[in-house]
């Protein structure tokens, strides 16, 4: 069993796309572990994409993720990384496939709808980021 992080970005949350996004989660297998509405300070955003600070993008993703509610779940199967990011899509919304999440409820590479982690070591820390031990039993 593998476990990584999912969050809903605050264009698809405000949009209500939420529970759609938890719905095809569960419908792909994937289990839903832990999971939490919330809103990001711009402090704490800061510190979740700190891999990205010298990257021209760095302000205007963290002025994103700060501007509404998000979702943040860990999901929980066999090589659940991947088949995350699979059901995802490309990071570039416009050229997802239209049976991917970004696809369906993304606008672009920013405004893409959700976030997943891309390795195990990058699992851990996200979900550590944003889940304490007890949260996850």
């Amino acid at each position: 069993m593998q476990r990584t992080l999912a969050l809903v970005k605050p264009d698809a949350y405000a949009a209500g796309h939420h529970g759609a996004i938890a719905a095809k989660i569960q419908d792909s297998g994937l289990r839903i572990v832990a999971m939490k509405s919330l809103q990001l300070t711009v402090a704490q955003a800061q510190g979740f994409y700190h891999v990205h600070k010298a990257r021209p993008f760095f302000g205007d993703l963290c002025k994103f993720m700060t501007e509404g509610k998000i979702l943040a779940m860990v999901l929980e199967g066999d090589d659940a990384i991947a088949r995350w990011r699979t059901l995802m899509g490309p990071t570039d919304a416009t050229k997802a496939p239209k049976d991917t999440i970004r696809g369906m409820f993304g606008t672009n590479v920013e405004r893409n709808a959700t976030h997943g982690s891309d390795a195990p070591d990058t699992a851990a820390f996200e979900v550590g980021y944003f889940f304490a031990g007890l949260d996850l039993l």
